[in-house]
């Protein structure tokens, strides 16, 4: 019988790694007698980032001694502890080729099920003192598994492990493991895994991807990032000014066009461009990022630009760029889109973020769905409102349409009932009002600040994360998770950028940097020399930057959280570039 070998905790902690300081939970060591276990932990418990580890999803990470044993040998290590691999029970038995998904176990007064295999982070590298581990434990077949707790109760070293149900789908954890990280991903292996309940949200929308996919030369569907499912030629195309339009006091558009009369990319609604703009002759380029905010066009992009004092790149193009100006533009990219189906939609949005959300109300009045829309906007007057004309023109093409408009600061001749709908900010208690439909995708785009805001307000009302969408542009935030204190140095160019070379284009931070082999061993050195916000993990699936296929062991950059295999991270190779390349960060 499989048994209980030691019951592991432990609290958050600060750890120095690679001359950072990383929060994590990794650390756990083993209980003294009896431990209570809840629906999202253990007594004493406790994760780093809740992103990426625990929920009731993953309460309780199981490794058993056998992979010790394995592991012991093929480094050849003999100072591994219970708890060494971040687990909360060591136990004897249970391999992942023969415990399955959805079986259920007893043990102490607790009963669990099995809902995942591991998906492995960088942080387990750390704790082993072995860089590779993450990549060792996926490729292995040897991850471990999550439980989550089905019935709360008191475990202990010793403990029985009696298996009081089976899962009717009979897929092991190694096999789930292995249909996502290896090549193949047979349909029906992929049909029968959907078919397990207990299978995580996460793995099920990976396993989801899969099936959706029609072709996978390009890599893992089910691993890709989801700026990956739409690919993008690389590099700048030029682009003439056709028109330029002010929305509002602050926020002024421009239409482009090629020169040639040549056909744009078409692009998804909510997606944006890159700009590589050039105020001076001998200056650095500047490179910003903007939504497209017109009706879905081959033949012109429209961008709407908020100009704000001391902004460089805002103030350049209203000050400077008129009629028949070349701007160097990338081609439309982005996984922030419009997603078809029956659903109500919500856009939802603050100040200058109604750019992307305008080109999917332009997408939906285009083709006069029956599907609900609620359109809500925060600005902070009407001189400050951007786009106001524009919707009430769109939105009587929808005939199941509603708009809700608040201004924080109504000017004089601003009209409630007119001009907006309510004194004040969006909030839950307005929602709420609102009547949202519960199964609605919502699309949140505006300032940081707003969208946590938004994003915490629907949490509570019981909308599920998936189907909240959020868009922002900024370098300037810490998206390494765990790693404290990593924002005080805002992306920047290298200390020693070269003149030639590819060129290396950071989208969402505004920095580029040529391609300098004797410098950077690989695209993830020039992002850190950079200081580009990033994520670690491992991973396999597409790389971003030259779509190639990755093996297990890439390191993963991306904003997303990494809650599942296919959290929409950005990969990115080691390659070395031999061209330029625009990078999603």
């Amino acid at each position: 019988m499989a048994r209980l070998l030691s019951v592991n905790v432990g609290l958050p902690q600060d750890i120095a790694w690679k001359g950072r300081t990383v929060h994590t939970g990794i650390w756990k060591n083993p209980v003294r007698g009896r431990c209570r276990v809840s629906r999202l932990n253990l007594d004493g418990d406790g994760q780093g980032d809740l992103h990426g580890h625990g929920g009731e999803q993953r309460a309780v990470f199981v490794y058993q001694i056998e992979s010790y044993r394995y592991w012991q040998e093929r480094l050849k290590r003999t100072d591994f502890v219970h708890g060494q691999f971040g687990e909360n029970f060591t136990v004897e038995g249970l391999p992942d080729d023969t415990v399955c998904i959805g079986d259920r176990y007893q043990i102490g007064s607790a009963v669990f099920e099995v809902t995942q295999p591991r998906v492995t982070c960088y942080r387990v590298g750390i704790r082993t003192n072995e860089p590779r581990m993450p990549a060792l434990l996926t490729s292995s077949g040897r991850p471990g598994f999550y439980f989550r707790v089905l019935q709360e109760g008191d475990v202990g070293a010793d403990d029985d492990i009696v298996k009081v149900r089976e899962a009717q789908e009979r897929m092991t954890v190694a096999e789930i493991n292995a249909l996502l990280y290896s090549p193949g991903h047979p349909r029906d292996r992929l049909e029968r895994a959907l078919r397990i309940p207990a299978l995580s949200p996460g793995w099920r929308r990976s396993f989801e991807a899969l099936l959706r996919s029609q072709a996978n030369a390009g890599g893992n569907a089910g691993l890709a990032p989801a700026a990956a499912l739409h690919p993008v030629a690389p590099g700048f195309r030029p682009l003439a000014i056709a028109a330029i339009d002010h929305e509002s006091s602050d926020v002024v558009s421009l239409s482009m066009r090629d020169p040639a009369g040549r056909p744009l990319p078409a692009a998804l609604p909510g997606q944006y461009v890159v700009l590589r703009l050039r105020p001076t002759r001998d200056g650095p380029a500047l490179f910003r990022s903007y939504s497209l905010s017109g009706p879905a066009s081959t033949d012109q992009y429209r961008i709407s630009v908020k100009v704000e004092p001391n902004r460089a790149a805002g103030t350049y193009l209203r000050d400077h760029i008129r009629i028949g100006d070349v701007l160097d533009v990338s081609s439309p990219r982005g996984s922030f889109i419009l997603q078809s189906g029956e659903r109500p939609v919500v856009l939802l949005s603050a100040g200058i973020g109604a750019t992307p959300v305008l080109a999917m109300l332009h997408a939906l009045a285009a083709v006069r769905p029956a599907r609900q829309l609620l359109w809500l906007h925060s600005a902070r007057d009407g001189q400050h409102h951007p786009f106001a004309t524009e919707v009430r023109r769109l939105l009587p093409a929808l005939p199941h349409s509603r708009s809700y408009v608040c201004y924080s600061r109504p000017g004089p001749h601003d009209r409630l009932g007119d001009d907006f709908d309510a004194t004040g900010h969006l909030s839950r208690s307005v929602l709420e009002e609102l009547g949202i439909p519960r199964d609605a995708d919502v699309y949140i785009c505006g300032p940081t600040g707003f969208m946590a805001d938004m994003k915490e307000a629907l949490a509570a009302m019981g909308f599920a994360p998936a189907r909240i969408s959020t868009e922002t542009f900024s370098g300037r935030e810490a998206l390494t998770p765990g790693v404290v204190g990593d924002a005080t140095r805002p992306p920047h160019p290298p200390d020693c950028d070269a003149d030639t070379g590819p060129l290396v284009s950071f989208a969402r931070s505004g920095v580029a940097a040529h391609w300098k082999p004797s410098a950077y061993g690989s695209l993830l050195e020039l992002a850190e020399a950079c200081d580009v916000p990033v994520r670690w993990a491992c991973r396999t699936g597409v790389c971003h930057s030259c779509e190639s296929g990755l093996v297990s062991g890439a390191v993963t950059y991306g904003p997303e959280p990494l809650d599942m295999p296919a959290a929409g991270n950005l990969l990115i190779c080691c390659s070395q570039p031999s061209r330029d390349v625009v990078i999603d960060l």
